[in-house]
Parts: structure tokens; C-alpha cells; sequence
């Protein structure tokens, strides 16, 4: 464009030239070898500058001339330079789609064409279609020559860390992440595994420097990275909380301000502040967390603050968190455990029962059979509610990757993903049983089956007697048992005593009272 405009240029200029020549009319004189050439000053300009065209005509068609073997292999060489191109273009194509042959295929026709040292993504190709065609040995070997490259060592570091994390060598696709996260950090996949790595060692530390390169670079959003951060200050704290506690205690707060309701973070950081005899601000934590989220371990911290404590005072905190988290199964298990170590009873009874009737559980049942032991020593009742326990939901844990366990850990112990897990109910039963709350029914209850009667005893009480002919006289048959061998038989005692006595009980049955009795012969099975 810019030429166009100079171009236009340079011809406005000279027709502007001429115009004024014309305008202004003269003779010029030239004498020259004893002759004297006169001409009007507008052709000897138009002559000029005909003659310095021609000139530049002249030039342009020499060197056109001398350079015209350098210019045709030129068109020869971008021509196949175009064509290679092409071929690359669609060799990647068909990687991207899968097509091994075609990936090939082109990739041959490539290098014929292009340079592998001049264009890097020729290689790309051969590596793609050697794993397309299942030959990984040989992608491997060609990601290692790509190490020697500067300009192709991520893309190799890349491949040799898939090789890796295929064949699942973790600690040699985490060695690959790591050299590629030193030479450039902005890299997801290197600093992601680089950081599994420093949580799998305990080097918090570095996993912290690690998770604010991953927030600078934009890697991922301020509040997944502060999240990120909270998870590895709990671990920190956690793991140092015996060893330096001002250290812990401070990495702690700075977690839970991070995730405020994050539980762990506040239980750890409630811990260090307990033992630095702070109650106000380990409770105030404690307190903020459990209006978040209530959990078992927040509970007894805040109830076992003060380890001087008398039952009653602790119990007197159990009602304190109630109060702060109401109609909460958590809440009332809570204030049932500081009852029953109060020994009242009746309070413990009363809470336990509300929990199960919001979201009957394993823990709760148990609770209850522990009342009921300390309460009546009523072992029927205990082994009652013991068998209810063993049917009834789990309780919650914390669940990551299909593992439960007890206490909170910050990266998977499966998959190293960091913050996975989760405080929920394991996934483990087929089904919830038919009825839960109900006492059980007893016809529903096993009974020991009688002996088998004899063979022979059997062939005869079922033996049919043949129809007799019409007119004849009946007669009696034969076939059919006394009963004076019937009650001489050996098993006629267990015979008579199975039907006219009650179903025998199991050993460990407790039975039923009156009251439950005559309760059960109205209820049927429901399925909630």
C-alpha cells in the first residue's frame, strides 16, 4: 500500500513538472562537436527523462537476466517448501484423528520435502504417529532426542511425562514435570505434578511457593488458589504442631482465615492456641467453624477445652454449641456424649433419640446402647440396639477417591490430588434396611428348625390310597399310621413339643416385652 501511495506520488510530481514546463515556454542550446542542437525546453525534459527510463528499463532486464537461475530454483524451492507444508498440515490433522496410516504416510512425504532441522514439527509427527502405530519404544527414543533441542525440550519433557504417568512410573513422570516446571512455570501439567510431589515428601514449603507461581501465572482463579494454600498451611501446621508451635499456631490461623468453616484448618488452629492456655480465641475459632460446618472434632475440642473441667461444665459448653447450630444431629450427639459423662441420663436419652429421628447412624445407636448399659445394665436392650447399630448408616468420614478414613489428609493417598477429600457418608451399602426405627418382628426372627423326620415315616404319612371299585365294600387301608407308632417313634417327642409349644428362641435373643408384643402385631414392614 505504501508503494502504491509513493508510486502515485512520484507521478503526481512529474506531471506537475511538465505542467509547469509547459507553462513557462523556452529554447535550450547545446553546442556540441562545432554543431549547435537548439530545442524547446519541454521536449529536452520529456527526452531526459525517456532516455533514464529506458536506462532503468535496461538495468531491471540485466539483472533479471543474470539473477533468473537463482530465482527459478527459488520458485522450485518454495514450491516444495509449499508442498511439504501441506503434507505436515495434514499429517497432523490425521494424528489429531487418529489415522495412523495417513500420519505416516504423510510424515514420509514431509521430510522428503522439509528439513526436520529446519521445521521441529516433523518430529512432533513422527513421534505422534510411532504412538499411533503402538511403537512407544521408538517415541520414547524420539522425545529423548528432542531433549537436545532448546527450542523442542518441553515438548519432549512433555511426551516422556505422558510415556511415564502411561506406564505408571510416577516417580519418573513426576522427575520429567519437574525439569520442565524449572524451565518454565506457567506449565500446568509440570507444576500440578511438581506439587503432588512436594505434598507426597512434606515439603509444604515448596508447595506453597509452587501454588503463588500457579496464582501469578494465572494458572487458576484467586480463590482456588487461596483454597489451595489454606490445605497445605493446615498440613503444615499439623505436621510441625509438635515440634514448633508458634510456628504452627501461625501457619493455622492463616488457614482458617484463608477458608473460613474449614475444619481441620480450625481444629488445628484451636489446638495450638489450647496449649498456649488462649481459650477466648480457640473457642471463638471453633465456634465460627462449627456455624459452618458441624463436625465431630470441632465438638470435643470445644467441649474439652478446659481439660479441669467438671462433667457439668462441660456439658453447659455441649448446650453453648447447640445453641449456636440448632436442629442438628451433630449437635445433639454432642450434648448426648457430655451428658452421659455427667451421668444424666435422662438428658443423654432424650438427645440421642432427636439425632437418630434427624439421621439415624452407626455412632448414634451406639450411643444409645452406651446409655442404656450405664443406665438399666439391661444386656437385651444393649445387644437389641448393638444389632441396629451394625444395620444402620454409616457415619460420615472423610471420603476421597472411593477411600475412607478417620482423619483429614491433604492430598489423595490414590491419586496424590490435593484437596480431595470430603467430609460425607461412604458409599459402601446396596441398600438401606426395610425398617430401622421399629422394634423387630417376630415372626421375623429365626426359629430353630425340628429335625427331619425318617424317611420312612414320611413315605407314609404322604402315601395316597388307592380309589376303590364301584359297588365294592370299603376297606381299610393299610397304609395309613397309627397313632400308637406314630407316638413310638423317636421323633415323636420333638414332633409333638414343635406343635404344641412356642417357637424356640435363639440363645442370645433377648425377646420382647408385653408391651412391645402387642405394639408389633399391628405394625407391618414400611419402607421408611
Amino acid at each position: 500500500m505504501i508503494r502504491i501511495l509513493f508510486f502515485l506520488l512520484v507521478v503526481f510530481l512529474l506531471g506537475l513538472g511538465f505542467a509547469w514546463l509547459a507553462d513557462r515556454p523556452g529554447d535550450m542550446v547545446v553546442t556540441f562537436n562545432g554543431y549547435e542542437y537548439e530545442v524547446k525546453l519541454i521536449t529536452a525534459a520529456v527526452a531526459v527523462t525517456a532516455i533514464a527510463a529506458a536506462i532503468m528499463l535496461l538495468w531491471w532486464l540485466t539483472k533479471s537476466i543474470w539473477n533468473s537461475p537463482y530465482t527459478i530454483a527459488r520458485y522450485f524451492r518454495v514450491r516444495r517448501r509449499d508442498r511439504g507444508y501441506q503434507a505436515l498440515s495434514t499429517g497432523m490433522i490425521a494424528a489429531g484423528a487418529g489415522d495412523a496410516v495417513l500420519a505416516r504416510k504423510m510424515n514420509k512425504q514431509a521430510t522428503k520435502l522439509i528439513r526436520s532441522d529446519q521445521e521441529p514439527l516433523i518430529q512432533l509427527l513422527d513421534a505422534q504417529a510411532s504412538l499411533l502405530e503402538g511403537d512407544h519404544e521408538a517415541a520414547r527414543t524420539k522425545f529423548e532426542e528432542m531433549l537436545d533441542d532448546p527450542e523442542m525440550r518441553l515438548l519432549g519433557l512433555r511426551g516422556l511425562y505422558l510415556e511415564a504417568e502411561r506406564l505408571g512410573h510416577r516417580e519418573a513422570a513426576r522427575h520429567y514435570a519437574s525439569r520442565a516446571a524449572d524451565v518454565a512455570p506457567q506449565l500446568g501439567w509440570a507444576s500440578e505434578s511438581t506439587l503432588e510431589e512436594k505434598v507426597e515428601h512434606g515439603d509444604w514449603d515448596g508447595a506453597l511457593k509452587i501454588v503463588e507461581t500457579q496464582k501469578s501465572t494465572r494458572q487458576m482463579e484467586p480463590a482456588a488458589a487461596n483454597r489451595r494454600r489454606a490445605v497445605l498451611l493446615t498440613a503444615k501446621a499439623m505436621s510441625i504442631l509438635d515440634t514448633d508451635l508458634p510456628a504452627a499456631k501461625q501457619a493455622a490461623i492463616e488457614a482458617d482465615r484463608l477458608a473460613p468453616g474449614f475444619s481441620p484448618a480450625a481444629a488445628v488452629a484451636a489446638r495450638s492456641l489450647f496449649r498456649q492456655d488462649d481459650i477466648r480465641k480457640g473457642s471463638k475459632i471453633l465456634e465460627t467453624a462449627w456455624k459452618a460446618e458441624p463436625h465431630p472434632e470441632i465438638a470435643d475440642l470445644y467441649i474439652r477445652a478446659r481439660p479441669a473441667d467438671a462433667p457439668l461444665d462441660r456439658l453447659a459448653r455441649a448446650e453453648r454449641l447447640q445453641s449456636l447450630k440448632q436442629n442438628n444431629p451433630e449437635s445433639s450427639l454432642a450434648v448426648a456424649r457430655a451428658a452421659l459423662e455427667a451421668r444424666e441420663y435422662k438428658r443423654a436419652r432424650e438427645e440421642v433419640e432427636a439425632a437418630i429421628r434427624m439421621r439415624p447412624t452407626e455412632s448414634a445407636y451406639l450411643l444409645l446402647a452406651d446409655i442404656e448399659e450405664a443406665e438399666t445394665g439391661d444386656q437385651g436392650r444393649v445387644r437389641q440396639l448393638l444389632g441396629k447399630a451394625m444395620r444402620a448408616p454409616r457415619d460420615p468420614a472423610w471420603v476421597a477417591d472411593g477411600f475412607a478414613s478417620e482423619r483429614w489428609a491433604p492430598a489423595s493417598p490414590v491419586t496424590g490430588k490435593i484437596d480431595a477429600f470430603e467430609w460425607r457418608v461412604p458409599v459402601e451399602r446396596l441398600g438401606q434396611l426395610i425398617e430401622q426405627d421399629d422394634e423387630l418382628s417376630v415372626s421375623s426372627r429365626p426359629a430353630i428348625e425340628a429335625p427331619a423326620r425318617p424317611a420312612v415315616e414320611v413315605a407314609e404319612e404322604v402315601m395316597e390310597i388307592a380309589p376303590e371299585p364301584v359297588g365294592s365294600a370299603p376297606s381299610e387301608p393299610s397304609a395309613k399310621p397309627k397313632k400308637e407308632e406314630v407316638a413310638a417313634s423317636p421323633m415323636a417327642d420333638a414332633v409333638v413339643e414343635g406343635e404344641e409349644d412356642k417357637p424356640a428362641r435363639l440363645p442370645d435373643d433377648p425377646g420382647v416385652t408385653p408391651e412391645e408384643q402387642a405394639e408389633q402385631t399391628q405394625k407391618r414392614f414400611r419402607l421408611f
